[in-house]
C-alpha cells in the first residue's frame, strides 16, 4: 500500500485527456471495490496521492472533470463498508492540507470540497429515499408471496388435516410483514454528519479530549476547521442540499427530509463557535430564505420602528 500513490492510475487521474482520466477513475473504483478491508491509514495514504494529483492538475476543464470523477463518479460505486472510511480519509486530508493550499490553487480545491458535500447528500439523503419503482417492486414481491401462500394453502388442505391451520399461520405472517412500516432512520446520514461535526464544522480548533494518534489500532485524529473551511461549508451547505431535494408544483420538498439532523452541525457552530464571524456566518446559513420557502423554518418579520425624539428639531433662528 505504501507504493499505491505512485501507481499509474493515480498519476493518470490528472491527465489532460478525458479517456485517460476516465480509465484511471475506473481503475481506482475497481481497486477500492476489490479491497473492502482497507484501513483508514491505508485510505489516508491513497488520499495523499490523490490530493497532490489534484494539486498538479491544470486547466479549468481538466480540474472540473477530475473533481467530478473523484466525487460523483467514484464515491457512489464504493462498497457500503468502505464509503464512510473513504469520506473520513478525505476530510482528514483536507483538514491537514488546507493551510498549505496557495491562493492560485484554492478555487479548484473549493470545487472539490463542494463536489464531496454534494455527492454525500446524494448518497445518504436522495438515494436513501424509497423510490416509486422500489415501492412497486416491494408490492409486487408481497403480492407474489400472497399468491404462493394461497397455492400452498390449497396443497396443504389435500395433504393433511392440519394444512388449513398451517396455511392460515403462513398467511397471517405475510399480513404481518405487509403491515410493518418501511422506516428510514437515516443511520448512514447520521454517521456521515458525525464526521462533519467532528472535523470541519467542529466549533473547537483544539480538543484536548480527542484520542491521540494510534496507527496500530487505526485511530487517526480528525483535524478541526480551519475557519476558512468552515466558511466555505456554510456557504454551500444549503446550495448542495437544494440540488438533491425534489419539489412539488408549489415549491415544497417531496418526501421525508431530516432537516433538523442536516442543520444540527450548523446549529452547534452557531451556539458554540469560538469566533464571532463564524457564529455570524452560521446564523446566516440558518436564516437562509429557502428554508422558509420550503417550510422548514418560520419567517421572522423584522419591524423597524423609527424612534420618535421627545425634543423638537431646532429650526434655526426665527425672524423676530
Amino acid at each position: 500500500m505504501a507504493d499505491l500513490t505512485r501507481t499509474p492510475f493515480v498519476r493518470e487521474l490528472a491527465s489532460s485527456e478525458k479517456k485517460i482520466r476516465d480509465k484511471a477513475t475506473d481503475s481506482l473504483a475497481l481497486f477500492l471495490r476489490s479491497k473492502t478491508d482497507l484501513s483508514l491509514l491505508e485510505l489516508l495514504k491513497l488520499w495523499k496521492g490523490l490530493f497532490f494529483c489534484f494539486y498538479h492538475s491544470d486547466r479549468p476543464l481538466t480540474q472540473q472533470a477530475l473533481a467530478r470523477n473523484l466525487s460523483y463518479s467514484l464515491v457512489p460505486t464504493l462498497p457500503r463498508s468502505t464509503v464512510h472510511r473513504f469520506l473520513r480519509a478525505f476530510w482528514i486530508t483536507i483538514g491537514r492540507e488546507f493551510h498549505s493550499i496557495d491562493r492560485l490553487r484554492l478555487d479548484k480545491y473549493l470545487l472539490l470540497i463542494r463536489s464531496y458535500v454534494g455527492v454525500a447528500f446524494q448518497i445518504f439523503l436522495k438515494n436513501s429515499k424509497p423510490t416509486s419503482q422500489q415501492a412497486n417492486g416491494d408490492s409486487a414481491t408481497k403480492k407474489r408471496k400472497r399468491e404462493e401462500s394461497a397455492k400452498d394453502k390449497k396443497r396443504s388442505k389435500s395433504k393433511s388435516k392440519n394444512g388449513k391451520r398451517l396455511a392460515q399461520d403462513a398467511e397471517a405472517g405475510n399480513e404481518t410483514e405487509d403491515q410493518q412500516p418501511s422506516s428510514n432512520d437515516w443511520t448512514d446520514l447520521k454517521a456521515y454528519l458525525s464526521i462533519i461535526a467532528e472535523g470541519p464544522l467542529n466549533p473547537l480548533n483544539f480538543d484536548p479530549s480527542q484520542p491521540a494518534l494510534d496507527e496500530k489500532n487505526d485511530i487517526i485524529p480528525m483535524p478541526h476547521g480551519p475557519d476558512g473551511l468552515r466558511y466555505h461549508l456554510l456557504d454551500i451547505w444549503i446550495d448542495e442540499l437544494e440540488k438533491v431535494l425534489e419539489f412539488d408544483d408549489q415549491g415544497k420538498p417531496v418526501g421525508a427530509v431530516p432537516i433538523d439532523l442536516l442543520l444540527e452541525p450548523v446549529e452547534t457552530l452557531k451556539t458554540k463557535g469560538l469566533h464571532k464571524p463564524v457564529r455570524a456566518r452560521a446564523a446566516e446559513t440558518l436564516g437562509d430564505e429557502r428554508l422558509v420557502q420550503w417550510g422548514f423554518r418560520e419567517g421572522v418579520v423584522k419591524q423597524v420602528e423609527e424612534e420618535e425624539s421627545s425634543e423638537e428639531e431646532w429650526g434655526g433662528f426665527g425672524d423676530d
